[in-house]
């Protein structure tokens, strides 16, 4: 368990933009040496020349869905600092809503190359040289409630992916104390509010050849959704992002596995489902689901 991040050094993917540029901003403040790894260079480099005189940060472009990018990533990582004590698994990307019916192939192998191989590969390039470090480390990995705690219907390949990742994790978790090393392991689900990030413009980075094969339309934005709301008389409500990454970096100080603000709603959410499951039912409250 550690007890600050000073001169800990600390790997985060997607770390260019979003929270991840937030968790980069946080944990340099908080006295880390941090890696930035993200696919997108130009947002890399800037991150990295914002950031040059808070404190030691690195930046390697990462492709998380090619396991030979994360591997070359660690070994940057050691071949400069000889250590690594935190990983977060950021990197995340989002497709189109769609009953999964009309979804396509490259839809779920863009999306789950990176949220779910993405994360798998920062674990098994990672984990076992922190392991046969021997010093106090930590793996956070990036999920969402949409999927996470509840299915997201017309989000069938986001949350799913996400519900894998929140398996993955509390596997990891519990074997990483099994086999009594000095790691630990938790899973973050983004909250408190509306999120402006890059997953809503997710679109920029996906690869030609992965392509969605068939129209469809984009997904809205954040200004999108801000007329919208205007228009409707609503105000909606942001989570700052640096407030958000200074939670989960006390979280992984307090050795939570579920690191999450409002975590009370979540028990309430999981324990309705519970209950539909209990009785043989499809644990989606029907009447909630907005229609395409």
């Amino acid at each position: 368990m550690m007890e600050n991040f000073k001169n800990k050094v600390a790997v985060v993917t997607g770390g260019a933009s979003g929270i991840g540029r937030s968790l980069v901003k946080e944990l340099l403040a908080e006295g880390a040496k941090v890696v930035v790894a993200d696919v997108e260079q130009s947002a890399l480099d800037r991150v990295v020349d914002e950031f040059a005189d808070a404190g030691d940060i690195m930046g390697v472009r990462t492709d998380v869905a090619d396991s030979a990018s994360v591997n070359a990533l660690a070994d940057r990582v050691y071949d400069t600092h000889d250590v690594c004590h935190l990983v977060f698994n950021n990197a995340g990307v989002a497709a189109p809503s769609a009953n999964i019916w009309e979804t396509t192939e490259n839809d779920w192998k863009w999306v789950h190359g990176v949220n779910v191989q993405g994360v798998m590969h920062g674990i098994q390039a990672f984990v076992p040289r922190m392991i046969a470090g021997g010093e106090a480390g930590h793996v956070i990995n990036t999920s969402s409630g949409d999927g996470g705690i509840s299915a997201l219907p017309y989000q069938s390949v986001y949350a799913s992916s996400k519900a894998a990742v929140s398996c993955l994790s509390e596997c990891l978790a519990a074997q990483l104390e099994s086999e009594g090393t000095s790691l630990g392991a938790s899973v973050f689900y983004p909250s408190g509010g509306l999120l402006d990030t890059g997953i809503w413009t997710t679109d920029r980075n996906r690869p030609k050849e992965l392509a969605r094969e068939k129209p469809y339309e984009p997904i809205p934005t954040v200004e999108d959704f801000k007329v919208a709301a205007k228009a409707a008389g609503m105000e909606l409500q942001f989570q700052d992002l640096d407030e958000l990454a200074r939670f989960c970096l006390q979280g992984v100080l307090e050795n939570r596995f579920v690191i999450m603000i409002g975590i009370e709603e979540a028990e309430a959410t999981l324990t309705e489902r519970a209950q539909r499951i209990g009785r043989g039912e499809l644990p989606i409250d029907q009447a909630s689901i907005p229609q395409l």
